[in-house]
């Protein structure tokens, strides 16, 4: 890895993970970002070999730096890393283009190994992700085209939710109200046959509706 881009807006942590992404790859140049903003900023100018970036940004969210960085199409490795583990969260991320998923409250030991592991061709999973994201697949049955009986507008809202967004920001997207959004959410759990924003999200990303 020679250069690597950090976005975290939490100072202390944002050093912490540049020291660890240095015990890892040794001589890799670092940039930090605190925000989306300067995130997107760099990711314009640079091309990247590592990301490791944060969710929950002050004004944003993570997955837009994801989607840049995958966008950008250079062989960046994107790996999340947050304290963020539900279901929703994490579908979103890979979704969206990340590569890896990294919980940093995980011990630091764990982490590290996690990382190293990049340059071997293996995935920076956490475990516990790891293993809820098997679970998924081994749990979940396909579903014979389930998207057939959802309304252009349902399975917009469902995209929307696939992506982590609330309800609120939903209605802003698609010019409704929060009520109309709420009701449109109660009509695709019934189709679907779900009961939260967690299988709503799979069944997002199933249908391509994230991407």
């Amino acid at each position: 890895m020679k250069k690597a881009l950090i976005v975290e807006d939490v100072t202390e942590t944002r050093q912490w993970l540049c020291e660890v992404t240095l015990n890892c790859f040794p001589g890799c140049e670092i940039f930090e970002a605190k925000n989306v903003r300067e995130a997107l900023f760099s990711v314009k100018g640079h091309e990247f070999d590592l990301a490791l970036v944060d969710l929950g940004l002050p004004d944003g969210s993570g997955t837009k730096v994801v989607e840049a960085l995958a966008a950008a199409k250079n062989d960046v490795t994107i790996v999340v890393a947050t304290v963020m583990g539900d279901d929703a969260s994490v579908v979103a991320a890979l979704s969206s283009g990340a590569n890896g998923y990294l919980l940093k409250d995980s011990p630091p030991d764990v982490f590290e190994r996690q990382l190293k592991q990049i340059e071997q061709g293996i995935p920076a999973l956490s475990p516990s992700i790891a293993r809820r994201i098997l679970e998924h697949f081994k749990s979940t049955v396909e579903p014979e085209e389930p998207a057939a009986n959802l309304t252009p507008r349902e399975t917009e809202v469902l995209g929307l939710i696939g992506r982590g967004l609330r309800n609120s920001d939903a209605a802003r997207v698609l010019g409704l109200t929060e009520s109309t959004v709420a009701s449109h959410i109660k009509s695709i759990y019934m189709k679907l046959g779900i009961s939260s924003r967690a299988e709503a999200a799979l069944q997002a990303a199933r249908l391509g509706l994230t991407r």
